[in-house]
Protein backbone atom coordinates (compact mmCIF):
# COMPACT_ATOMS: atom_id res chain seq x y z
CA UNK A 1 0.00 0.00 0.00
CA UNK A 2 1.31 3.65 -1.10
CA UNK A 3 1.14 7.18 -0.40
CA UNK A 4 -0.74 8.39 3.41
CA UNK A 5 -0.76 5.31 4.69
CA UNK A 6 2.62 4.60 3.96
CA UNK A 7 3.80 7.55 4.65
CA UNK A 8 2.02 7.49 8.34
CA UNK A 9 2.68 4.09 8.84
CA UNK A 10 4.92 3.79 12.24
CA UNK A 11 8.25 2.84 12.25
CA UNK A 12 9.00 -0.85 12.19
CA UNK A 13 5.02 -1.30 11.56
CA UNK A 14 4.98 -4.53 9.10
CA UNK A 15 3.45 -3.19 5.49
CA UNK A 16 0.03 -2.82 5.82
CA UNK A 17 -0.45 -2.92 9.04
CA UNK A 18 -1.46 0.93 10.37
CA UNK A 19 -2.74 2.32 13.59
CA UNK A 20 -5.94 3.45 13.90
CA UNK A 21 -4.84 7.16 13.78
CA UNK A 22 -3.24 6.75 10.76
CA UNK A 23 -6.41 5.68 9.13
CA UNK A 24 -8.20 8.59 10.37
CA UNK A 25 -6.21 11.01 9.17
CA UNK A 26 -6.41 9.87 5.97
CA UNK A 27 -9.87 9.31 6.17
CA UNK A 28 -10.04 13.09 7.77
CA UNK A 29 -7.65 14.38 4.44
CA UNK A 30 -10.28 12.31 1.55
CA UNK A 31 -13.16 14.15 4.08
CA UNK A 32 -11.41 17.84 4.08
CA UNK A 33 -10.26 17.36 0.17
CA UNK A 34 -14.25 16.93 -0.46
CA UNK A 35 -15.39 20.11 1.23
CA UNK A 36 -12.51 21.67 -0.15
CA UNK A 37 -14.15 20.81 -3.87
CA UNK A 38 -17.22 21.61 -3.03
CA UNK A 39 -16.27 24.74 -1.57
CA UNK A 40 -15.02 25.47 -4.80
CA UNK A 41 -18.03 24.79 -6.60
CA UNK A 42 -17.15 21.18 -7.98
CA UNK A 43 -20.37 19.39 -8.88
CA UNK A 44 -21.63 15.97 -7.85
CA UNK A 45 -18.34 15.68 -5.08
CA UNK A 46 -18.82 12.05 -4.46
CA UNK A 47 -15.75 9.92 -2.14
CA UNK A 48 -15.86 5.77 -2.40
CA UNK A 49 -13.53 3.67 0.00
CA UNK A 50 -11.68 1.07 -2.09
CA UNK A 51 -9.76 -0.68 0.63
CA UNK A 52 -11.44 -3.86 0.82
CA UNK A 53 -11.85 -3.77 -3.29
CA UNK A 54 -8.07 -3.67 -3.96
CA UNK A 55 -4.39 -2.41 -2.97
CA UNK A 56 -3.40 0.05 -5.35
CA UNK A 57 -5.25 3.13 -3.92
CA UNK A 58 -7.87 3.58 -0.89
CA UNK A 59 -10.13 6.14 -1.85
CA UNK A 60 -11.20 7.73 -5.37
CA UNK A 61 -13.26 11.51 -5.12
CA UNK A 62 -14.69 12.12 -8.31
CA UNK A 63 -16.25 15.76 -9.01
CA UNK A 64 -17.69 17.17 -12.05
CA UNK A 65 -16.27 20.50 -13.48
CA UNK A 66 -18.52 22.99 -15.25
CA UNK A 67 -15.56 23.94 -18.25
CA UNK A 68 -11.31 23.45 -18.83
CA UNK A 69 -11.11 26.64 -16.67
CA UNK A 70 -13.17 25.40 -13.57
CA UNK A 71 -10.89 22.11 -14.07
CA UNK A 72 -7.73 23.69 -13.87
CA UNK A 73 -8.41 26.20 -10.85
CA UNK A 74 -9.91 22.79 -8.87
CA UNK A 75 -6.62 21.13 -9.95
CA UNK A 76 -4.29 24.71 -8.36
CA UNK A 77 -6.62 23.94 -5.42
CA UNK A 78 -5.60 20.35 -4.48
CA UNK A 79 -2.35 20.53 -5.59
CA UNK A 80 -2.14 23.41 -3.10
CA UNK A 81 -3.87 21.35 -0.38
CA UNK A 82 -1.89 18.29 -0.81
CA UNK A 83 1.54 20.63 -0.76
CA UNK A 84 0.47 22.13 2.49
CA UNK A 85 -0.24 18.84 4.46
CA UNK A 86 3.41 17.60 2.63
CA UNK A 87 1.11 14.81 0.84
CA UNK A 88 3.30 13.42 -1.93
CA UNK A 89 1.78 13.50 -5.70
CA UNK A 90 2.26 10.78 -8.19
CA UNK A 91 2.74 12.97 -11.43
CA UNK A 92 1.08 16.29 -11.70
CA UNK A 93 -2.70 15.87 -12.47
CA UNK A 94 -2.95 13.62 -16.09
CA UNK A 95 -5.35 15.26 -18.15
CA UNK A 96 -7.80 14.40 -21.04
CA UNK A 97 -9.36 17.37 -22.73
CA UNK A 98 -11.51 17.16 -26.09
CA UNK A 99 -13.96 19.47 -26.59
CA UNK A 100 -16.46 18.08 -24.15
CA UNK A 101 -14.08 15.13 -22.65
CA UNK A 102 -12.51 16.68 -19.90
CA UNK A 103 -11.00 14.41 -17.49
CA UNK A 104 -8.24 15.21 -15.00
CA UNK A 105 -6.41 12.44 -12.10
CA UNK A 106 -4.72 13.86 -9.87
CA UNK A 107 -3.07 10.23 -8.05
CA UNK A 108 -2.17 11.31 -4.79
CA UNK A 109 -1.18 7.41 -3.81
CA UNK A 110 -3.70 6.17 -1.31
CA UNK A 111 -6.55 8.85 -2.72
CA UNK A 112 -6.71 9.35 -6.29
CA UNK A 113 -8.82 12.74 -7.58
CA UNK A 114 -10.84 12.61 -10.69
CA UNK A 115 -12.51 15.55 -11.82
CA UNK A 116 -14.73 14.96 -15.11
CA UNK A 117 -16.90 17.01 -17.69
CA UNK A 118 -20.94 15.88 -17.50
CA UNK A 119 -19.82 14.31 -20.74
CA UNK A 120 -17.00 11.96 -19.18
CA UNK A 121 -18.50 10.98 -15.96
CA UNK A 122 -21.78 10.08 -17.25
CA UNK A 123 -19.66 7.90 -20.39
CA UNK A 124 -17.38 6.49 -17.59
CA UNK A 125 -19.89 5.88 -14.77
CA UNK A 126 -17.13 5.35 -12.12
CA UNK A 127 -19.39 5.37 -9.41
CA UNK A 128 -21.41 2.57 -10.72
CA UNK A 129 -18.25 0.31 -12.32
CA UNK A 130 -17.16 0.87 -8.70
CA UNK A 131 -20.65 0.03 -7.27
CA UNK A 132 -19.52 -2.36 -4.05
CA UNK A 133 -17.12 0.39 -3.18
CA UNK A 134 -18.75 1.87 0.86
CA UNK A 135 -19.60 5.77 -0.22
CA UNK A 136 -17.90 8.12 2.20
CA UNK A 137 -19.18 11.66 0.99
CA UNK A 138 -21.09 12.47 0.94
CA UNK A 139 -21.92 10.92 4.30
CA UNK A 140 -25.33 10.14 3.98
CA UNK A 141 -25.24 9.21 0.19
CA UNK A 142 -28.27 7.13 -0.71
CA UNK A 143 -26.65 3.79 -2.80
CA UNK A 144 -29.23 2.33 -4.97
Amino acid sequence: MAGLLQETRAAGSPAGVFSPEAVEAVEETVQALCVLLDEHRAGEVTALDLRELHSWTDYFIIATVTSGAHRDGLLRHVKDFAGERGISMRGSGKTSSGTDDLWSLVDLGTVVVHLMSPSSRSFYELERLWSSAKTVYPKFAFKA
